[in-house]
C-alpha cells in the first residue's frame, strides 16, 4: 500500500508553493501518495502542476500587505486575530483529513497549524530567526517553539558556510530536530541559446505585486534588450502579450519557466528565497527589488550585495540604468548538493 503524504505549503506569493513541487515529484518518485493542501495562488499553482492529485482547501491565513511597506508589521499585528483563527481552524481540519484521507506524514512548509500528534510532522522553513526589525527576538523565539511541536524541521540550505541563508538560517544553539536537506528548485540548468537580454519575474503578495508590474511595465520601456516579463498572476487561462520588445505573461507552469530561465541572461525579480534557490541552481546574475517592508527580502538582498554576488535597489529608488550594476556582480552559484530523498523521507517509514 502506497502511503499518503499531505503537502500543505503557505499561501504567501508563490514561493512556498513552488520550492514543494520539487519535494512532491520527489514523494511520487520514491512510491507515496502525496496529497496537496493550502489555498489562494498556492493551491492554484499546484492544482495547475499536479491535475492528477487531490488537492484540498485550508482556511486563509489572511495576510495581507499594505500599500505602504513601512506599516507591515502593523498591518499583520492588526491582522493576528484572523491568523489565530485560521491556525487554529486548520488544525482542526487537519485532524479530520488524516482519518478521512489516510494520511500517513504531513509537510507543512510554514503553516503553523498542519500537523498531528499521531502522523510524523514535518515543518519547512528557511526562517530559523524571523526578521522584524527591533521585534526579531521575540518573533524567532516564538517560531523556535513551534517549530520544536513537529517531529522534524526540514531547512533547504547548507549547514555549513558559505549558505544562502546566513543569519535567518543559522542558529548559534541548534535545535534537534532540524535537518538541512540542501536548496530546493524546480528547474534545471539546460544549455539553451539565448532569447531574451532580459527575465523579469515577479511573484508575493498584493498589492506590492502590482505596484511594482506597474512601475516596472514602464520604466523597462527604455531597456534596449529584448525582455520576457512573466507578472506571476494565476489565472485560468495564460495570456501572452507583446509590446515593442517586451513579451508579457500572466504565468508560467514550470516547463515554460526553466525555459525562460535558460534562454535569458540576466533576471530582474524580488529577493525571496525561493527564487534565490532558483538562480543559484541555474547560476544566473540577478538584480534584486525587496518588497517593501519585508525584513527578510531586504537581509537577504543586504547579505548577497554584500558577499559580492547580487546588486539591489529599494523598489521607489529604482531606474532602468541600475540593471548597469549587474555585471559589477559574481552572481549566485549552484552548491551542488545533490539531495538523499531516501534519507529525507526516512521519517515517514519509521
Amino acid at each position: 500500500m502506497k502511503k499518503n503524504i499531505l503537502v500543505a505549503p503557505l499561501n504567501w506569493g508563490l514561493g512556498h508553493a513552488t520550492r514543494c513541487i520539487p519535494i512532491i515529484k520527489a514523494l511520487e518518485t520514491k512510491g507515496y501518495t502525496p496529497i496537496i493542501a493550502s489555498d489562494g495562488v498556492a493551491l492554484g499553482l499546484l492544482r495547475k502542476e499536479f491535475p492528477h492529485l487531490l488537492a484540498l482547501e485550508l482556511p486563509s491565513y489572511q495576510i495581507e500587505y499594505p500599500k505602504n511597506g513601512w506599516f507591515f508589521k502593523i498591518k499583520i499585528l492588526m491582522n493576528s486575530p484572523k491568523m489565530v483563527n485560521a491556525i487554529l481552524s486548520e488544525k482542526k481540519i487537519i485532524r479530520r483529513m488524516v482519518k478521512e484521507h489516510d494520511i500517513s506524514g504531513i509537510i507543512s512548509d510554514n503553516r503553523l497549524g498542519v500537523r498531528y500528534k499521531k502522523v510524523p510532522s514535518v515543518f519547512i522553513t528557511h526562517q530559523l530567526n524571523v526578521m522584524t526589525g527591533n521585534t526579531t527576538w521575540l518573533t524567532s523565539k516564538m517560531h523556535q517553539y513551534i517549530i520544536r511541536k513537529f517531529d522534524e524541521c526540514w531547512v533547504p540550505d547548507v549547514s555549513s558556510t558559505p549558505n544562502l541563508t546566513g543569519d535567518l538560517g543559522h542558529l548559534d544553539k541548534p535545535i534537534d530536530t532540524i535537518k538541512y536537506i540542501g536548496p530546493l528548485s524546480r528547474l534545471h540548468k539546460k544549455p539553451l541559446e539565448k532569447k531574451y537580454d532580459l527575465m523579469v519575474i515577479l511573484s508575493g503578495p498584493e498589492p506590492q505585486r502590482t505596484f511594482l508590474e506597474e512601475k516596472l511595465a514602464l520604466e523597462l520601456l527604455n531597456y534596449e534588450g529584448k525582455i520576457v516579463f512573466i507578472k506571476g498572476k494565476i489565472e485560468p487561462k495564460q495570456t501572452v502579450e507583446i509590446k515593442n520588445h517586451i513579451t508579457f505573461y500572466n504565468y508560467m507552469n514550470t516547463e515554460e519557466l526553466e525555459t525562460a530561465f535558460n534562454e535569458s541572461d540576466r533576471v530582474l525579480c524580488r529577493s525571496g528565497y525561493t527564487t534565490i534557490m532558483d538562480l543559484a541552481q541555474l547560476g544566473k546574475k540577478a538584480f534584486f527589488i525587496p518588497t517593501p517592508g519585508q525584513y527578510e527580502q531586504e537581509y537577504l538582498a543586504k547579505k548577497l550585495k554584500k558577499e559580492g554576488l547580487v546588486p539591489y535597489c529599494k523598489q521607489d529608488k529604482f531606474k532602468v540604468k541600475k540593471l548597469m550594476e549587474i555585471d559589477l556582480y559574481k552572481g549566485l552559484r549552484d552548491f551542488k548538493t545533490a539531495i538523499t530523498w531516501k534519507e529525507v523521507f526516512h521519517l515517514f517509514e519509521k
